[in-house]
C-alpha cells in the first residue's frame, strides 16, 4: 500500500481544492450566461417608445418610421389596407423601422409589436404586420393565430421569398410591400 506523507497529502488536497473551485466557477459562468440568454429575449416593453405609442393611439395602418415611401405612395397603401380591412375585418399594418434593437430577431419584433399594436379583431385574432428593417436587411411577416390558420409560416415566407425580396433587390422597397400585400390578400381569401 503506497504511503503518503503530510506534504503529499496537503499538494493533492490543494489541487482538488482549486479543481472543485474552477469548476464551480466554470458552472456560475455557465448560469449567468443562460440567465443573459433568458434576458435577452424577453419581451421589449414597446410603449416606453413615443412612436409606438401614439401609433397605437392612433390606430395607423401604414408606419412608414424609415421614411422609405414617398407620401402618396403611403396614401396609395393605406387605403388598399383601409378598404380591405373594412371590407373584411382583418387589419393589415406595414411597419419599416431604422433598428430593431434591442432584438436580433425581427420575427419576434414584428410579431411583439402587432401583439402590442394588438394588431386585427381581438376576438378572431386575425391581423398581420409586415416589418421592414432597410437597414438590417430584413423583413417579416407576423400573423395572429386566426390568420395563421389561413396564411401559414411556409406562405409568409414563401411571399417574402419570391415576390417582396425580388423587387427590394431592384430597390422598389414600396412595388415589393405592395406586391407582398396584394398576395397576401389574394391567398387570405
Amino acid at each position: 500500500m503506497l504511503k503518503l506523507d503530510n506534504h503529499c497529502l496537503s499538494r493533492v488536497f490543494g489541487v482538488l481544492l482549486v479543481l472543485i473551485l474552477t469548476l464551480n466557477v466554470c458552472t456560475c459562468k455557465g448560469i449567468a450566461q443562460e440567465q443573459d440568454t433568458v434576458q435577452s429575449t424577453t419581451k421589449f416593453d414597446f410603449s416606453k417608445i413615443e412612436k409606438f405609442r401614439n401609433t397605437k393611439l392612433q390606430g395607423q395602418i401604414i408606419n412608414d418610421y424609415d421614411s422609405i415611401f414617398s407620401p402618396s405612395q403611403r396614401i396609395e397603401l393605406t387605403k388598399l389596407l383601409y378598404d380591405y380591412d373594412i371590407k373584411t375585418t382583418r387589419q393589415v399594418v406595414v411597419v419599416t423601422v431604422d433598428s430593431i434593437k434591442p432584438y436580433s430577431d425581427i420575427q419576434k419584433y414584428a410579431t411583439d409589436l402587432m401583439n402590442y399594436w394588438g394588431v386585427g379583431n381581438a376576438e378572431t385574432n386575425n391581423g398581420l404586420a409586415i416589418v421592414l428593417c432597410k437597414p438590417c436587411r430584413k423583413v417579416a411577416i407576423a400573423t395572429g393565430y386566426g390568420t395563421e390558420l389561413v396564411l401559414t409560416d411556409d406562405i409568409c415566407k414563401k411571399v417574402i421569398e419570391e415576390t417582396i425580396i425580388p423587387e427590394f433587390k431592384k430597390g422598389d422597397y414600396y412595388l415589393g410591400i405592395k406586391t407582398g400585400v396584394l398576395e397576401l390578400i389574394e391567398r387570405w381569401e
